[in-house]
């Protein structure tokens, strides 16, 4: 009876695990805009990573003006065609 009752529990363990939600073949295409959204954080996040080392005595001011000057054009050119796709209707996949 235990040993019953051991794969009844294992075997519903393995469907709570790996029971598909949905069609796993069948997944929600990433757009443009999608990819840009997560260039943008990304861009941000190494904006924020480089104001912090900065502060900490990490990089010299010209090397910190150079890098963030870089980081800000690109963060800019990302939203820009963003913005753009964005106005021709181009949306989120969700």
């Amino acid at each position: 009876m235990s040993f019953i009752a051991g794969v009844v529990l294992a075997l519903a363990c393995f469907m709570f695990i790996f029971w598909p939600e949905r069609n796993p073949f069948v997944q929600a295409d990433k757009t443009r805009v999608d990819s840009l959204r997560e260039r943008k954080e990304s861009i941000y996040e190494n904006l924020r990573d480089l104001n912090f080392e900065y502060l900490a005595g990490k990089y010299p001011e010209q090397d910190y003006a150079e890098q963030r000057r870089t980081l800000e054009d690109e963060a800019a050119g990302v939203i820009a065609e963003m913005d753009a796709l964005e106005a021709r209707g181009v949306r989120r996949a969700r």
